[in-house]
């Protein structure tokens, strides 16, 4: 009796292995080097997902279910021996509750990417130690999504991690390549993080918070509620516009949400969207085509 016990603890344990927190797609673009076939290439792609998908990023416990999907675009515009340039497409979503839409939540466009990489070469990251810069940029990046992720569930939620960003910008400023340096121009790694753990942006996370747990995850109880909710979380960003405008975290924010808010306000149970409207053009001007489509 005591073996069949056993043996069904041992079935049950191998199914209740803590998960990894990434479900993460990596595709590598190599087109605009010319050298497409090289091998080279598949070998690092293949490296970078298992690097991603396989490793502990927490200490938190992920079921399958809860891991958070994202995709790694590497575009390799140079390539000569073990020097790569190029950038770096990163995005992310997460499950709205009861549907099955997925909201996304990152979309950064990392266009100072550039690494030293040699065929087979481990990709280890050590919090406390620069060996790669690819390897510093795509945990960045991953700390990056796993705090927003947890800004969406949680007041404040992602705090913890927007700091392990910032140890990883700390340790790679000693490195010569760009992006984590305050010097590195305005739309880095660093000025992003900088901003993201700053006062002056303090009211960005609980936009964050409202726009998804009090808003879109209460789309299915109810709608306009929901829909009320979303437009506060908006007003509050304009407050941070008003401080800061034109700033790089709001732009990150709008890259991934525009698509999003002209849909949600495009149909559905009718609000007032009159200084809905307003406040997204004057904080996303860019973005001025999708924001005329919201006509309720």
């Amino acid at each position: 009796m005591r073996r069949i016990i056993l043996l069904v603890a041992i079935l049950i344990g191998a199914y209740t292995v803590q998960a990894q927190e990434l479900n993460c797609t990596v595709v590598i673009d190599a087109e605009q080097t010319g050298q497409t076939n090289l091998q080279i290439f598949k070998t690092l792609e293949q490296q970078l997902t298992e690097f991603v998908n396989n490793t502990n990023w927490t200490n938190r416990e992920y079921k399958n279910q809860e891991r958070i999907d994202c995709s790694i675009s590497l575009i390799i515009s140079e390539y000569d021996g073990t020097t790569f340039t190029g950038s770096m497409q990163i995005g992310s979503s997460r499950p709205v509750f009861d549907s099955t839409y997925d909201s996304p939540v990152y979309n950064y466009n990392d266009k100072q990417v550039a690494f030293r990489y040699k065929e087979f070469e481990p990709l280890n990251f050590n919090l406390n130690t620069y060996e790669s810069n690819l390897v510093s940029i795509v945990s960045y990046h991953i700390y990056t999504l796993i705090g927003l992720d947890a800004d969406t569930f949680a007041p404040n939620g992602g705090e913890n991690y927007f700091k392990i960003a910032k140890q990883i910008v700390g340790t790679a400023a000693s490195s010569s390549f760009t992006g984590w340096k305050p010097t590195d121009g305005t739309q880095s790694r660093y000025q992003y993080n900088d901003a993201i753990l700053s006062p002056v942006y303090k009211e960005f996370h609980t936009a964050m918070y409202d726009y998804h747990r009090v808003g879109l995850d209460a789309m299915s109880e109810d709608q306009k509620e929901a829909k009320n909710t979303i437009i506060g979380s908006i007003k509050t960003l304009k407050g941070i516009n008003d401080r800061r405008p034109n700033s790089y975290l709001l732009r990150t924010f709008f890259d991934a949400k525009s698509g999003e808010i002209q849909s949600i306000f495009s149909g559905g149970p009718r609000v007032d969207i009159a200084e809905l409207v307003e406040n997204l053009t004057r904080m996303a001007p860019t973005k001025r085509s999708a924001w005329s489509e919201i006509k309720l």
